[in-house]
């Protein structure tokens, strides 16, 4: 078993309260586990309205599948939410 965790750091620039940042994130958090079969969750940052750090988590019996499916759930953010920027992500496999 190998489980792998994908961690994104964002900033949502235009997100003026809370309210406003969870209209953002929570569409992208809920398109990850339905394209991806992903669990998700915000991690971090959750004061922040500017900023948020996501977490995605995948379990299978293939590192290299884990990598590729959370490099793809990365691609998708960057296509589908362009004023969404990605600061830094990381993703940890064990």
């Amino acid at each position: 078993m190998v489980v792998s965790i994908l961690t994104l750091h964002l900033m949502l620039p235009g997100c003026l309260s809370l309210k406003e940042k969870r209209g953002q994130i929570k569409p992208i958090l809920a398109r990850l586990r339905r394209e991806f079969n992903l669990s998700t969750a915000e991690v971090g940052h959750q004061d922040d309205w500017r900023e948020s750090v996501l977490a995605c988590a995948i379990i299978s019996t293939d590192k290299q599948h884990n990598q590729q499916v959370l490099q793809q759930a990365v691609d998708y953010v960057t296509r589908h939410w362009p004023e969404v920027e990605i600061l830094q992500h990381s993703v940890e496999t064990w």
